[in-house]
C-alpha cells in the first residue's frame, strides 16, 4: 500500500539527513528490493488518480547561520595557514569573487579581516599579499583546488537563504528524478521562491553540478531521471575510479590532514549518537573528495564530480523513510584513513572498493522502497 504524504513548507538545510543511514544486512536489501519491485510498477497509475498527493518532507534542522565574508574569511584563512596558498600569493577580489560565488563587498570585508589577524597584507597593487612573512608579491595562479573548491564556486560561500532555496529544490529534484524525467522552468522557480532570475539560475547550476540537473534543447532545464541502470552506473564508476584516484593520492596527502581525520573519525565512533548529520556529511567529503583531490589524473576527479549526487540521494530519501540514523560508514572509513596513515595505497584502495559497492547495495534497497510507498505530486516550477 502506498502513503499519501504532504510536503509541508520548512527551511530545509544541508543538515537535513545524511546518505549514511544503516541498512543492517546487505541480503536484506537486495530482498527488499526484489519484494518492492511489483509495488513500485502501480505508483504512476496511483499519482495520476490522486494529483494532489505530495512527497514526504524532511524535519528542518537548525544551523548557525553566518555571513558570507566571514565563510570566505574562514576559507581563506585556513588555506593560507596550511600552505595550500603560498607566501607572496597575491588575492584579487574579483578573482576570489567568482571562485566563490560571491559578489566582490564580502570579499573586500574578508580581506580586512585577515588583515586584523596579519593574514594577508598590503601592498602597491591590486588585491592583499597571503602570509605573514615579507616576501615579494608573487603572480601565481590560484586554483579553485588550492582553496578547496573541489565542487565549484557555489560549493563553500552560500547565504543562508540560497541554502533553504536550494535545498527545497534539490529534495523536490531527487524525489522526482525517481519516477522519469520532467522540465524545470526557471522563470517559474524564480516567482515560486520569489527571487530573481539570476538567483534562480545560479540555484540551478548548483543542481546541475552534482549531476541532478541537465541542459537539454533549446537550453531548457530537466530533471536527470535517476533509475537503476543510472545508479548502477554511479557507483560503478566510483568503485571503479575512487580506489586508483586513492591509491595515487596515498603518498601526498599530508600526514597532519590524515591525523586530523582519524582524530574525527574516532571522536564520531565514540559519541555516535551524539554525532549530527552536518558533522558525517564532512566526515564523508574528508575521504570523498579531500583525500580523492590528491590524486594525479585531473580527469578522473572531474568525472567524479557528476557522481555526488550519489551522497544527496540517500540523504533525502532516508530521511522520507524513516528518522536519521548513524550509518556505520565510519568504522570503515576510519580503516580506509588508517591505512592512508600507514602509507599503504592499495589496503587503502582495496577497503575503498568494498565500501562503495557496500553502499550501492544500500542506496538500491532505499530507492525501491521509496518508490513502492510515494508517489509524486505537481510543483509550479516542474512539468
Amino acid at each position: 500500500m502506498q502513503r499519501r504524504l504532504s510536503v509541508r513548507s520548512y527551511p530545509a538545510t544541508n543538515h537535513d539527513c545524511t546518505l549514511h543511514a544503516m541498512v543492517k544486512n546487505s541480503a536484506q536489501a537486495v530482498r527488499k528490493c526484489l519484494s518492492l519491485a511489483t509495488a513500485a510498477e502501480s505508483r504512476v497509475s496511483v499519482a495520476a488518480e490522486h494529483p494532489s498527493m505530495s512527497m514526504p518532507r524532511a524535519k528542518s534542522q537548525t544551523r548557525r547561520k553566518q555571513p558570507a565574508y566571514a565563510l570566505i574569511k574562514a576559507a581563506l584563512a585556513k588555506r593560507i595557514r596550511t600552505g595550500d596558498v603560498p607566501p607572496g600569493a597575491v588575492l584579487s577580489e574579483s578573482a576570489i569573487a567568482i571562485m566563490f560565488g560571491s559578489s566582490r563587498s564580502p570579499v573586500r570585508q574578508a580581506f580586512e579581516q585577515l588583515e586584523l589577524i596579519g593574514l594577508v597584507r598590503r601592498f602597491d597593487g591590486r588585491g592583499v599579499i597571503a602570509g605573514k612573512r615579507q616576501v615579494e608579491p608573487r603572480r601565481v595562479p590560484i586554483t579553485p583546488e588550492m582553496l578547496g573548491l573541489t565542487d565549484g564556486p557555489f560549493e563553500a560561500v552560500r547565504s543562508d537563504a540560497w541554502d533553504t532555496l536550494y535545498y527545497k529544490l534539490e529534495r523536490e529534484v531527487i524525489y522526482r528524478s525517481l519516477f522519469g524525467r520532467f522540465r524545470v522552468s526557471e522563470l517559474a522557480l524564480a516567482r515560486h521562491f520569489r527571487v530573481g532570475r539570476t538567483v534562480a539560475r545560479n540555484l540551478l547550476l548548483r543542481a546541475q553540478a552534482i549531476g541532478i540537473l541537465e541542459k537539454g534543447a533549446k537550453s531548457h532545464w530537466y530533471v536527470v531521471p535517476l533509475d537503476e541502470d543510472r545508479v548502477r552506473d554511479i557507483f560503478e564508476m566510483r568503485a571503479t575510479l575512487e580506489p586508483l584516484l586513492l591509491k595515487s593520492a596515498a603518498a601526498k596527502i599530508p600526514a597532519a590532514l590524515l591525523d586530523r581525520m582519524a582524530e574525527r573519525l574516532r571522536k564520531g565512533i565514540q559519541y555516535r549518537d551524539r554525532v549530527g548529520v552536518g558533522e558525517l556529511d564532512e566526515i564523508e567529503g574528508d575521504l570523498h573528495i579531500q583525500c580523492l583531490s590528491y590524486g594525479v589524473n585531473r580527469e578522473m576527479l572531474e568525472a567524479l564530480k557528476r557522481t555526488h549526487c550519489a551522497f544527496v540521494i540517500g540523504k533525502h530519501i532516508q530521511v522520507a523513510l524513516t528518522a536519521p540514523q548513524i550509518d556505520s560508514f565510519m568504522d570503515e572509513h576510519l580503516v580506509i584513513i588508517e591505512a592512508l596513515r600507514a602509507r599503504d595505497g592499495d589496503a587503502a584502495a582495496a577497503t575503498l572498493r568494498r565500501h562503495i559497492e557496500w553502499s550501492h547495495s544500500k542506496v538500491a534497497g532505499w530507492i525501491a522502497e521509496f518508490r513502492a510507498i510515494n508517489v509524486i505530486s505537481r510543483v509550479p516550477y516542474m512539468a
